[in-house]
């Protein structure tokens, strides 16, 4: 059994793209998919599919490059951890390498980015950074 799965969905994409792969495949679940979503949406992955294998499910995270061949992604922190969870309000959302980069945040509307928290002005669980 494992004590952290998005700790090590972060450790599985950061050795995937120091590796030079194309891509990486992580045993699938909401929480996961939700992150793989915000890194998509905020351009640090070339593409994400779900793959059925009749189980759990993988999801398949493809790494984005830029043309010298170097990853997009230059860090994957796990903030919140089963052991210390951290939560922030409204008031305290984290800027990620002074808003270069962006924070997952677990909240009441779902998994979003910080940029999204402010707007939206709720606050939650911050899960990783990402930049």
């Amino acid at each position: 059994m494992m004590t952290d799965p998005i700790a090590d969905m972060l450790t599985r994409i950061r050795n995937a793209y120091r590796s030079k792969k194309t891509h990486v495949d992580i045993p699938a679940s909401k929480i996961k998919a939700q992150i793989a979503r915000i890194m998509l949406e905020s351009g640090y992955i070339a593409n994400v599919k779900y793959i059925d294998d009749g189980l759990q499910g993988m999801i398949r995270v493809y790494i984005r490059y830029d043309e010298k061949h170097a990853s997009i992604i230059e860090g994957l922190k796990r903030v919140s951890m089963p052991s210390r969870r951290i939560y922030v309000d409204k008031d305290s959302i984290p800027r990620v390498m002074g808003g270069y980069g962006t924070a997952v945040i677990s909240t009441s509307k779902g998994v979003l980015t910080d940029k999204e928290c402010r707007s939206m002005g709720v606050g939650g669980e911050v899960i990783c950074h990402i930049w």
